[in-house]
């Protein structure tokens, strides 16, 4: 492997750890904070995927195609927590895990329904249709860097709200003790439809940015899931710089391990997590 060569899966491998962050960083807060197993998470960055696609087919244009699913996705997101999660926070992670699971099949089935059940793609918008060139051989992809600038960015944001805004006090105290906060009057179920609707939207956002860079086709979201939860487990439940490190970690370990040893790349992310919880059982930041 020659130093370009592994520049180049050295950033692959921090695009799709931003990418898993975007993710994994609602997955944990829905997690931490709710308490909510919510395992239809994975077809929210499907959904987005579909949406910026079918959008972008209607109007011609990427860009205003995201500018119009991201407020849909909010949406989507606040319907489902207000009409199927909120008699579940007092109950068995059993029921939780259960209407999920049943949110998963419905939210496939319909997009079938909707969308049907071919594969599809997404051109790489202007102005970022284009490589760089790093050798004789090998490119890189401009619009691969604007992903990673994009995630980037939305890390410092999400990372200023939590440790810097009076928002981010409560949910890290909500993530510590969710009672204490009730009893200091805050509206723990207005503070739970809004974590739950921007996870949402952090998730369908990445599949909205991600369609240009793969196929987008009926379950894509299902492997990823369990991708993102291993991020959380890793990073800590609850924790936002552990989902950070975490995605950028498991993002070097698949892509690192798919050039490398590529007949144990599946096993790779999973000894990460073993080895881990071994080490420090409750993750890496929690």
């Amino acid at each position: 492997m020659d130093l370009a060569f592994f520049g180049v899966q050295l950033l692959n491998g921090l695009q799709y750890g931003l990418l898993l962050f975007l993710i994994a960083s609602g997955l944990t807060l829905i997690f931490g904070i709710m308490g909510i197993i919510n395992l239809a998470h994975g077809a929210m960055y499907m959904i987005g995927a579909y949406l910026v696609w079918d959008l972008t087919m209607r109007l011609g244009n990427f860009w205003l195609a995201i500018v119009i699913a991201i407020p849909i996705a909010v949406a989507l997101g606040l319907v489902i927590e207000r009409l199927f999660l909120d008699t579940l926070y007092k109950r068995d992670h059993l029921y939780q895990v259960l209407l999920t699971f049943g949110l998963i099949l419905v939210i496939n089935e319909a997009q079938r329904i909707i969308w049907g059940g071919d594969v599809h793609s997404v051109a790489i918008p202007a102005p970022f249709d284009a490589s760089l060139q790093l050798t004789d051989n090998l490119q890189y992809s401009v619009y691969r860097l604007f992903v990673m600038g994009v995630c980037l960015a939305l890390a410092g944001v999400i990372y200023w709200v939590i440790r810097h805004t009076r928002l981010g006090i409560i949910i890290r105290a909500g993530a510590v003790n969710r009672d204490m906060v009730e009893g200091l009057g805050i509206n723990v179920r207005t503070l739970f439809t809004l974590i739950f609707s921007v996870g949402v939207a952090l998730t369908a956002f990445a599949g909205m940015i991600a369609a240009p860079l793969t196929s987008i086709a009926p379950g894509m979201g299902d492997s990823i899931l369990i991708t993102c939860f291993v991020v959380v487990v890793i990073g800590g439940i609850g924790s936002i710089k552990g989902a950070f490190w975490g995605a950028i970690l498991i993002g070097m370990a698949t892509t690192f391990g798919s050039v490398l040893i590529p007949s144990l790349a599946s096993m790779v992310i999973y000894l990460i997590m073993a080895a881990v919880l071994l080490v420090k059982p409750r993750g890496l930041f929690a």
